[in-house]
C-alpha cells in the first residue's frame, strides 16, 4: 500500500496476534539414543515458533483509507491474503473507518454536530434524558 499511496492515507490494524507458542520435543536418532531419551514422558519441548489462534470467520486485518484510495487498498489486501494459509476473503465494510456508525449516518451526524472526535474513534453525543425518548441509531 505504501508503494501505491503515501503512508499518510491509510491506517491498518492487525487484528490477530501470534501469542501461542509452538514447541518441539526433539528426538535423537542415533545409535544408543533409547538410553538417552524418555519418549513421551516429560515431553514438554523447547519453543520453536509462535502462531495466532484464529477462528473461522475471524477478521485478520482491517484498513481504513480515504475514498480515492479504495482500489489501492483492495489490491493491497488481495496481495496480503496470499500470505495467509487457508481461504481468505476481502470485504469492504459498511461502517465509517473503525467506528460502529454506518457511512450514511456518519455524514449526517457529523454535519449535525452530534459526533465528538476521539482520535480514530468518535463519541455519539446524545441529548440528556431517558434513552427511550431518543431514536438516534434507528
Amino acid at each position: 500500500m505504501v508503494k501505491r499511496a503515501n503512508k499518510e492515507v491509510f491506517h491498518m490494524r492487525i487484528r490477530a496476534h501470534p501469542f501461542h507458542v509452538l514447541r518441539i520435543n526433539k528426538m535423537l536418532s542415533c545409535a544408543g539414543a533409547d538410553r538417552l531419551q524418555t519418549g513421551m514422558r516429560h515431553s514438554y519441548g523447547k519453543p520453536n515458533g509462535t502462531c495466532a489462534r484464529v477462528r473461522i470467520g475471524q477478521i485478520l486485518l482491517s484498513m481504513r483509507t480515504k475514498e480515492g484510495y479504495i482500489p489501492q487498498a483492495l489490491e493491497a489486501l488481495r496481495r496480503a491474503k496470499m500470505k495467509f494459509p487457508g481461504r481468505q476473503i476481502v470485504v469492504m465494510s459498511k461502517y465509517w473507518g473503525f467506528t460502529d456508525i454506518l457511512r450514511s449516518q456518519y455524514e449526517e451526524l457529523r454535519d449535525a454536530g452530534k459526533l465528538q472526535q476521539r482520535g480514530i474513534h468518535v463519541k455519539l453525543i446524545t441529548p440528556k434524558g431517558k434513552i427511550t425518548q431518543h431514536n438516534l441509531m434507528a
